[in-house]
């Protein structure tokens, strides 16, 4: 039951990352440092990090910490003004949507359980018994976030959306027209539309346009399609959404969704070859 909460998510959540189980997940927070990524270089010019921050950022991770990977929904104040420090502070990285430290790998440390998130996203997202990944990766010139739910080292589901920024447009995402209730009642939870979904206008380039098109359990090479029909016609506004990027480092990225849940992740560091 719990795998299956788990799995569900996906289709609900759009930036779902949790921690990774065994070892503290700040052991391997990346230092702000450049970002030397093995995925293809994105089209975006790098900004150097304001180390003004680095403080806010420090306090952040310690009280995430303390808090335990345990207590993932827990809005306690000081993460609270933690994180509205950061977005106020005016020293997020420029264009945060299309800079180059926002490619890579992110893990949620902190979300707030929103009412108008879905019953079941909330309920997976409290879990910490799965790793669940972000990946903001460039194929072929596309754009792709991928959510990846690590249910062992070999044995994972991805679910892949197709993306849309200043850099990488994607010309077929429309906006989204419906709320996602279905007879007023909130089952696939409930998403911002209409002028309260306006992008802001002070914070350009901080918005990623998304749909969600497909997804597969791998266990090993072994692949089973995910059983959620993305594209769908009839499905298809409702799994379109976005994330606005309140704030950008190379280590700590601040984004808020279109259901209205703000989320607090840390890019994975890179492991790279001495070959």
């Amino acid at each position: 039951m719990q795998l299956t909460t788990t799995v569900l998510s996906i289709f609900l959540c759009q930036t779902c990352n949790v921690i990774v189980q065994g070892a503290s997940p700040f052991s391997q927070v990346q230092q702000p440092l450049a970002f030397q990524s093995f995925f293809q270089r994105p089209k975006g010019q790098s900004a150097p990090v304001n180390r003004g921050a680095i403080d806010l950022e420090n306090q952040l991770l310690s009280a995430l910490e303390n808090q335990g990977a345990e207590d993932r929904l827990s809005n306690s104040d000081q993460i609270s003004s933690l994180v509205t420090q950061l977005e106020e502070s005016g020293q997020s990285i420029p264009r945060p949507a299309i800079a180059p430290e926002v490619y890579g790998r992110w893990r949620l440390m902190q979300t707030t359980n929103a009412d108008t998130a879905s019953p079941i996203q909330r309920k997976a997202v409290d879990t910490s018994k799965f790793p669940i990944y972000q990946d903001i990766v460039v194929d072929e010139d596309k754009l792709i976030v991928s959510q990846v739910v690590k249910f062992s080292d070999a044995n994972e589901l991805k679910v892949d959306a197709l993306a849309s920024t200043a850099d990488y447009p994607l010309e077929e995402l429309s906006d989204r027209t419906g709320t996602g209730k279905i007879m007023g009642l909130n089952i696939l939870g409930v998403s911002l539309i209409g002028e309260e979904a306006k992008p802001d206008p002070n914070n350009p380039d901080s918005r990623i346009n998304f749909v969600f098109d497909e997804g597969n359990f791998e266990f090993g090479e072994f692949k089973v399609p995910y059983p959620v029909p993305f594209r769908f016609p009839l499905f298809r506004d409702a799994v379109k959404g976005w994330i606005d990027i309140t704030y950008l480092s190379n280590r700590v990225r601040i984004s808020r969704g279109n259901k209205g849940t703000t989320f607090v992740l840390v890019k994975e560091a890179v492991e790279t070859s001495t070959d």
